[in-house]
């Protein structure tokens, strides 16, 4: 066949494929789907016909075609689960009122019916509790929006908190006695101006106590961060933290109302935390000073478990600071004032290497040694020493041995620097100059959220149902929870800019674990799995903040649906939430926050990254 023949007989049969085509556009759409199937078969056949350099660049792109290709069905497959998958979001619908100070894997009924006791029933337990119910948990029918630092530290609204009146008149303890000043409102300072119980006379007496003139003198003395125990309703801390230290209230949760929710309300750091059985999810030398007033934990019980975490937690030099009527002893040998403590906790702070400085009426203080040799001296009857790192304990069970003897991070609290030094970024294992770009980012992060805020915040919130268009400034920050917070970088530009707000920093598993030097920065922090739910009550927080937080869920495999109805969970009416992703991770967000009713907003950083933030109010939902 020549040539010619060849391309005639060729046209011919094209014209003929034309005009059938021509009459059915499905056939001729299938075509075009061959054809590129073709092309790519070709080009996937054809490694041959290039050189090595081509061959890398192909192989490149089909590797990224590839997971261009997996991450488009994955977000279908997401995108359609969120609008008509099984967990059927579409319609979120309010929770019933028995939910409204409702706090996942801390269900005491059940725990009580799986035989658990000893105050264990009051504890974490995340076997038991596995019921997701994806709807908003709406405040109380007396709610309302929280009052204005500093205003709000010393006065809340009695219908905010699961406590009756009658709770707060009949806690009369040093810690507790508060005054109604009217009928929905609950004060927690005299007529005078001055906090009740004499808590000032209390810090100034653990002041003397420890070798100081005044309790002003705290941070000199090396003091930076208290670990408060109970913490009553949190004037001790409010105390504290007018001093410019940070006092973080760990208390038990409570079925019938709580010292963290009270806490929190005041907007004093609080996060529910119990040590029966399990570790405080702390590092080892994480606290400056342990504070427990009457907060009910008989310390020499369970072979001195309770004792040996306290030391874990507790730093080299750092005190210990007890005032219980329930220690009981024959005397001492230490103190002008003769107080009652019981011979086993007497015996087994010597074997933890404490020193018992002083002691009046019910107040003893220890300190930890400063020598870490000490724990392995030869005496009988010592303690054994931990083996391995606890750099990323989570609720483990309680330990009978020392911990961080042989940590770098053993420096007792009178030898470090006022700010991180090279030589103490090394022993956290970060590069200065990495930890100065960071701060320098994350300062010029705070001028523009603020500059974002201010005006949504102050002229832009949503009216309040049932209410009138109320007068600025009634969205106030006070309580800020940085979901995935690196060096604590967010919290240190806050408070170099003076706002006054505090920050939990929350450092989530999976991740470089920095909560050694957030604590050590003299911040407050603590390690979470972002799949579980925060141990926290509702409405405890004005700001969420997480940067990067969105890929880490990915990465791990959470269900960004649950995280966020947890958020909404933790967050007040009227609350916001600053999310820093990828454009991807924050579009699904922004879907989902639309029908979670939520004002949602995506701003584009216009640094021609794929970065964007997402701006997101809580709605004040009553039905």
């Amino acid at each position: 066949m020549t040539a010619y023949n060849f391309h005639s007989s060729w046209r011919l049969r094209l014209k003929q494929i034309a005009s059938t085509l021509s009459r059915s556009p499905f056939k001729w759409l299938l075509l075009c789907l061959v054809s590129v199937l073709v092309v790519i078969a070709l080009l996937g056949s054809s490694s041959s016909t290039f050189n090595s350099v081509t061959s890398s660049v192909k192989n490149d792109i089909y590797t990224n075609y590839r997971k261009l290709k997996e991450q488009a069905r994955s977000d279908y497959l997401e995108l359609k689960s969120l609008a008509v998958g099984e967990n059927q979001i579409k319609d979120v619908g309010v929770c019933g009122k028995e939910r409204e100070n409702y706090v996942p894997w801390y269900n005491v009924s059940a725990n009580i019916l799986a035989g658990l006791k000893d105050g264990e029933e009051l504890d974490r337990h995340s076997e038991l509790s596995r019921e997701h119910q994806y709807c908003l948990i709406r405040p109380p029918k007396d709610y309302k929006i929280p009052l204005s630092w500093p205003a709000g530290r010393d006065v809340i609204w009695s219908g905010n908190v699961k406590l009756t009146k009658d709770q707060f008149l009949s806690s009369g303890s040093i810690m507790k006695r508060l005054m109604l000043l009217e009928e929905n409102q609950i004060a927690f300072h005299s007529q005078d101006g001055m906090m009740v119980d004499d808590v000032k006379d209390y810090s100034h007496l653990i002041a003397e106590m420890i070798g100081l003139g005044s309790d002003t003198e705290f941070l000199q003395a090396g003091v930076r961060t208290v670990l408060d125990i109970g913490c009553g309703f949190g004037s001790f801390s409010a105390h504290l933290l007018s001093l410019n230290l940070m006092a973080l209230c760990v208390a038990a949760y409570g079925s019938s109302g709580s010292h963290v929710q009270v806490a929190l309300e005041r907007g004093l750091p609080a996060v529910i935390g119990n040590f029966i059985s399990k570790q405080l999810p702390f590092p080892s030398l994480s606290y400056d000073m342990v504070h427990c007033a009457q907060c009910g934990i008989i310390w020499d019980s369970k072979d001195g478990l309770f004792l040996i975490e306290i030391d874990r937690v507790l730093k080299p030099g750092g005190y210990f600071v007890l005032t219980s009527s329930t220690t009981q002893q024959q005397g001492s040998s230490t103190g002008a004032k003769k107080g009652i403590m019981s011979t086993s906790l007497e015996d087994f702070t010597k074997k933890l290497c404490w020193s018992l400085l002083e002691q009046q009426d019910e107040t003893f203080i220890w300190q930890k040694t400063v020598d870490s040799q000490c724990y392995t001296s030869g005496k009988q009857d010592t303690i054994p020493i931990c083996k391995g790192q606890d750099m990323q304990l989570y609720y483990q069970p309680l330990a009978h041995c020392i911990s961080g003897t042989g940590s770098d991070r053993w420096i007792p609290i009178h030898s470090r620097s006022d700010s991180m030094n090279s030589t103490e970024l090394k022993v956290h294992g970060v590069y200065p100059d990495n930890f100065f770009e960071d701060s320098e980012f994350w300062k010029s992060a705070v001028r523009n959220y603020w500059s974002l805020l201010s005006p949504l915040i102050f002229s832009d919130h949503p009216k309040r149902p049932g209410d009138d268009d109320p007068l600025p400034p009634y969205n106030m920050v006070r309580n800020v929870l940085d979901m995935n917070a690196h060096y604590g970088g967010l919290n240190a530009a806050l408070l170099e800019a003076g706002k006054s707000v505090w920050v939990m920093n929350v450092v989530p598993l999976g991740v470089h674990n920095t909560l050694p030097l957030i604590l050590d920065r003299g911040f407050a922090g603590i390690l979470h799995n972002w799949c579980e739910p925060f141990p926290t009550y509702p409405r405890t927080y004005d700001l969420l903040h997480g940067n990067g937080l969105l890929s880490h869920l990915e990465s791990q495999g959470c269900s960004i649906v649950e995280v966020l109805f947890e958020m909404d969970r933790i967050l007040r009416p009227e609350g916001w939430i600053i999310l820093s992703d990828k454009l991807g991770p924050i579009e699904k967000v922004r879907m989902v926050a639309t029908q979670m009713r939520w004002e949602a907003r995506v701003i584009d950083l216009q640094d021609g990254s794929d970065q964007r933030l997402l701006v997101c109010q809580k709605s004040f939902v009553r039905k």
